[in-house]
């Protein structure tokens, strides 16, 4: 019988076991999108991950949502990032980089004078997000030209040869709740009519092209995409998500893509995620609907088959040694959410390994 403890093969490269951190937003780049020698430090002790999955990381300076969120667009930004990768593979991990272009979800505050959040419809998502002015509603987004689009996704592909540059093992692509890509996915956020809207074919074009030409750049074996059908989350609104990811699975399934990454938002999606599963025939990556944090009891996914590899997100952040404490079935620390995002060591590096 297959276990979480067992290693795996991705086309590109291997992993020690299949528990991966799952990418987890923790505000703590500096003033110029830079990770620090502490962000080097984090992800060093969770390096018995088989692999490491980073926090959102923007593409380009438009695609910036939160404070204090980390670039891979800029040279000092590469140098930076080479420090955590090499940290991370002298403690023997792996670890991919998360693109996440955040598009309409952000503020101007947010980004340089001028510059504007984007989306593929002049559509505003519902609520607000923490400025360092404090909480904004979101704004309603400039409606992205074709021409911008087709160079949004040369700034995904440039952004991956910047993270092989920094030495990272690969690139995730943040298609998932409810930032750029998922907007295009959603018939709620993406009201065009051209090639980029419309049907089921228009809406998944965005993701498809950003996933071919990031492929084409750094390899296929090092690209590989995350995605959550019918997420609520940011406003988007997919009341009939399966035929939408079917047919964007299809496209994808051929390239021989590193992994599918997918995110369920409640357990009745296991149907969905059966499908996926199934049509996408690669290494599958799951981030299991639960009650509360993803817990010990998920790596019976791995052993029934439901996921060749299950992704941890705040039992990670709180346990850097995981993999240890879960196959010794405990103890666990508790997760502190009040340091979550922003601050420094404390709640960050400091939660102690067994």
């Amino acid at each position: 019988m297959t276990t979480a403890f067992d290693p795996i093969d991705l086309p590109g490269i291997r992993l020690a076991s299949r528990i991966v951190v799952a990418p987890m937003t923790r505000s703590r780049a500096t003033a110029e999108a830079l990770p620090t020698a502490l962000t080097a430090e984090y992800y060093a002790q969770r390096a018995s991950a088989g692999l490491i999955v980073t926090e959102g990381v923007q593409p380009s300076v438009v695609g910036q949502g939160y404070p204090n969120t980390p670039g891979l667009h800029t040279a000092e930004q590469i140098a930076a990032w080479r420090t955590v990768t090499d940290a991370v593979h002298a403690a023997g991990g792996r670890i991919f980089a998360q693109l996440m272009h955040t598009g309409r979800i952000g503020h101007p505050d947010l980004l340089p004078e001028g510059v504007v959040n984007v989306a593929p419809s002049p559509v505003a998502a519902d609520g607000q997000v923490y400025t360092h002015e404090g909480p904004k509603e979101f704004v309603t987004p400039r409606e992205l030209t074709d021409a911008e689009i087709r160079a949004t996704v040369d700034d995904f592909a440039a952004a991956a040869r910047n993270a092989v540059e920094a030495g990272f093992d690969g690139v995730e692509l943040h298609g998932a709740n409810g930032y750029l890509i998922h907007q295009f996915l959603s018939p709620g956020s993406n009201l065009r009519g051209d090639d980029w809207g419309g049907s089921v074919a228009g809406r998944i074009r965005f993701a498809v092209e950003t996933v071919k030409a990031v492929a084409e750049a750094i390899g296929p074996g090092r690209t590989a995409i995350r995605l959550s059908p019918g997420n609520p989350f940011n406003s988007i609104v997919e009341p009939e998500p399966e035929p939408t990811y079917t047919a964007l699975v299809d496209a994808l399934a051929p390239l021989g893509l590193a992994y599918l990454h997918v995110v369920e938002v409640e357990p009745q999606a296991r149907k969905v995620t059966a499908v996926l599963r199934e049509r996408f025939g690669g290494v599958f990556v799951l981030s299991p609907a639960t009650e509360g944090p993803t817990g010990p009891e998920s790596l019976a996914l791995v052993e029934d088959g439901t996921t060749d590899v299950v992704a941890y997100g705040q039992l990670f952040l709180a346990n850097p040694d995981l993999p240890a404490r879960l196959q010794a079935g405990g103890p666990f620390n508790s997760p502190d959410p009040s340091t979550f995002y922003g601050g420094g060591a404390a709640g960050y590096t400091d939660y102690p390994a067994l």
